[in-house]
């Protein structure tokens, strides 16, 4: 797990989030229940088929691999700084997290959370036009360039449920990496 962490020696989550409809903002909650192989029970991207309208437009049967989306909490911290006001929910995740570089995971990465549930690293979440209609400018600060100039989309990941449970604040974060070679994250 070397090299994955914030700084922070705790990794846990700090908010959670579900909407029923499909908008771009979702409402915080005490908790959440993932459900294995759907995503977040009564979340309007729940299901084993992509739910996010786009993707349905193009290929309704396509696996769900954006069945839970997850943001570090330090990116609102960033947008903070460049005068954004941004607050958990708001950018559409259902789980926020402290202390963790998720951006840095490799696919395939198991996030166990509280007690029972396992969230499994699909990719990239592929920031949209809609951040922008949120709060104009927005979408310019969840892209960077790294060294080598490339793409860097910083507004959180994707994953899919491996196994469900109940997710609420201060619950724990344990991370078990995939077997060598690692893979990249790329959007999905």
């Amino acid at each position: 797990m070397e090299g994955f962490g914030m700084g922070d020696k705790r990794i846990y989550v700090t908010s959670v989030s579900s909407s029923g409809v499909h908008g771009f903002s979702k409402q915080t909650k005490d908790h959440i229940r993932l459900l294995t192989g759907l995503g977040v029970e009564g979340d309007a991207h729940m299901g084993v088929t992509v739910k996010h309208r786009s993707r349905v437009a193009v290929d309704p049967t396509q696996p769900n691999l954006r069945q839970v989306h997850i943001i570090h909490e330090e990116l609102f911290a960033e947008l903070t700084e460049k005068g954004f006001s941004v607050a958990p929910g708001d950018m559409g995740e259902n789980i926020v997290t402290r202390g963790l570089d998720l951006l840095s995971l490799p696919q395939g990465t198991r996030l166990h959370i509280g007690d029972d549930a396992i969230v499994e690293v699909t990719g990239l979440r592929n920031p949209c036009k809609q951040i922008d209609d949120f709060q104009k400018g927005l979408l310019h600060a969840v892209l960077d360039k790294d060294a080598d100039g490339g793409l860097v989309r910083k507004a959180g990941i994707m994953g899919i449920v491996s196994q469900g449970g109940r997710v609420q604040a201060d619950d724990t974060v344990r991370v078990e990496l995939p077997p060598l070679p690692h893979a990249k994250l790329e959007r999905v």
